[in-house]
């Protein structure tokens, strides 16, 4: 028997936002398909209505599109297995309803909401089971006149799977090896509802995944449970043939505490939780996203990558290509992976840094026009190549000052200032200015004035070595004074290169301005 082609599915609700935890799913699915040749299938799981949200399953696809995770068939991307969407599929899950049905594996329940919470009081930790069902209104209990005159009537009803007790089921998974469960801990799981005409998740995965010909589920730790009903389900059709191989990813984890990583986490301690910005069409809440953020897909897609698996060495950078040709499913953790935001910060940085200044620009651009400002290409990407090495200073969320390298575009703005806009004042008590002011320094300022204006080219060579020799003769130095006429305080880059920036005129107008400022 040949071996069955790679076919991986990834299935969200249009519930809301793409979790931070769904986008590594999909992206271990992705990795998987590319690597074995294989096909990624998006498929919408729609069958519970009254949670949909508008605009939810455009951002999904808008998400990935922009992660660079592509799919090859499913909702929007067309393919041969479709409906892709499960509200779609209605006739095709009624008749593998009826079939359970017919084969004795499932049963109608009339049971109303308020007679099962009746029970749920006069039995603690009552479950829907092998002891329960024959105490229950259903085609077990009830003749099948009564059931056919209930059904005359349009009482509503459930369709329950029929789980025998007392059984190991075993669940063969790829990174957690062998799971058994004993069947008696299983209800008898709704299938079917009339109410809306629609299967539960619990079905219409394993009729999707069967007809999809999917060779391998692999998905969230949170669905472990599922798996040996999953299990059940496929021995009842028939099809243990074709059933996936599964393989159970672990939960991504708070960054500080124990659970799992929730928005709350990020909205305390700064950081998204979801790929793009998120607008709630009910409540007018706004989430923020990582691309809005300033995060590059590639650096947000390696961070994710290293979150509950790692290739067995102790490389760190991987561009998606790298990720696909190493990529290894039984190297993944059986443990939660701890969600190390800074890790994501600092992977940016090392990606930012790869991009040449010119990459920079547009961003770069956008933030100056916020900002009134308006340069030109060659002179921003000047300034990005000057202080791209920079370290900036920001307050944690526990109000300490703190430094790290440049990691976002957006880091570049308050470092930069100074290039576009004079200093219109000075701070005679920013301990900077008042380090490198003394009584003497207007009089050297004023000379070094007078070296620069004998400049014709204004270059980096020609100011070092004409600025160098008047150093040395007068044995001043002047690098640090300098700086406070220029940018105001003690930030920026190399003065010369500074200096060549801004031009002879707008030098000297700087300088002057200090001089009558601080003298």
């Amino acid at each position: 028997m040949s071996e069955r082609k790679v076919r991986v599915r990834f299935a969200p609700s249009p519930t809301g936002p793409l979790h931070i935890g769904g986008v590594r799913t999909a992206l271990y699915n992705y990795l998987f398909a590319k690597q074995h040749g294989g096909d990624l299938i998006f498929r919408i799981e729609d069958t519970d209505s009254n949670r949909f949200v508008p605009g939810a399953e455009e951002y999904i696809i808008e998400s990935f599109k922009w992660l660079g995770i592509q799919f090859d068939e499913g909702v929007s991307f067309g393919g041969d297995y479709g409906p892709y969407r499960q509200s779609e599929r209605r006739d095709i899950y009624k008749k593998y309803v009826q079939q359970l049905l017919d084969n004795g594996k499932a049963y109608l329940a009339f049971d109303t909401p308020e007679e099962l919470d009746a029970k749920r009081q006069e039995i603690e930790n009552f479950q829907y089971d092998a002891k329960t069902r024959m105490m229950m209104r259903n085609s077990l209990t009830l003749s099948k006149e009564e059931v056919d005159a209930l059904i005359a009537d349009g009482k509503q009803y459930v369709v329950r799977f029929m789980i025998e007790p007392g059984r190991d089921v075993h669940v063969d998974d790829l990174i957690r090896g062998d799971v058994s469960i004993n069947s008696s801990i299983l209800d008898d799981k709704v299938l079917y509802k009339s109410a809306d005409e629609l299967p539960t998740y619990h079905l219409a995965n394993i009729v999707d995944d069967h007809l999809m010909e999917v060779s391998h589920v692999i998905r969230g730790e949170e669905w472990l449970p599922s798996a040996p009903l999953h299990v059940l389900l496929y021995e009842a059709f028939g099809w243990q043939d074709t059933m996936p191989r599964f393989a159970h990813l672990p939960l991504l984890l708070k960054p500080v505490g124990n659970g799992k990583l929730s928005k709350r986490d990020g909205d305390k301690l700064g950081f998204p939780v979801f790929p793009l910005e998120w607008h709630d069409p009910k409540s007018g809440e706004v989430s923020s996203g990582y691309r809005e953020k300033g995060y590059l897909p590639e650096a947000l897609v390696n961070f994710l990558a290293l979150l509950g698996w790692n290739p067995g060495n102790d490389q760190e950078i991987m561009s998606m290509d790298e990720l696909i040709r190493l990529f290894d499913l039984s190297k993944c953790s059986k443990s939660g992976a701890r969600f190390d935001y800074v890790k994501g910060i600092w992977f940016n940085h090392q990606y930012l840094l790869q991009k040449p200044a010119e990459e920079w620009v547009p961003e770069f651009d956008k933030i100056l026009r916020e900002n009134g400002i308006e340069s030109t290409p060659e002179k921003e990407a000047q300034v990005v190549e000057m202080m791209k090495q920079k370290v900036i200073e920001y307050v944690d969320n526990d109000g300490n000052k703190k430094k790290r390298n440049i990691s976002f575009v957006s880091d570049l703005w308050p470092l930069t200032k100074f290039f576009f806009v004079a200093p219109e004042t000075y701070d005679k008590e920013d301990k900077f200015v008042r380090k490198n002011w003394k009584e003497t320094t207007a009089m050297e300022m004023d000379e070094l004035i007078g070296v620069l204006e004998a400049l014709d080219d204004f270059s980096v060579e020609s100011q070092k070595e004409m600025i160098e020799a008047w150093t040395e003769a007068r044995g001043f130095k002047p690098w640090n004074a300098w700086r406070v006429c220029l940018v105001g305080t003690g930030q920026g880059p190399d003065m010369y290169e500074l200096a060549a920036f801004l031009g002879k005129e707008e030098t000297i107008k700087r300088m002057e301005n200090a001089i009558a400022q601080l003298k």
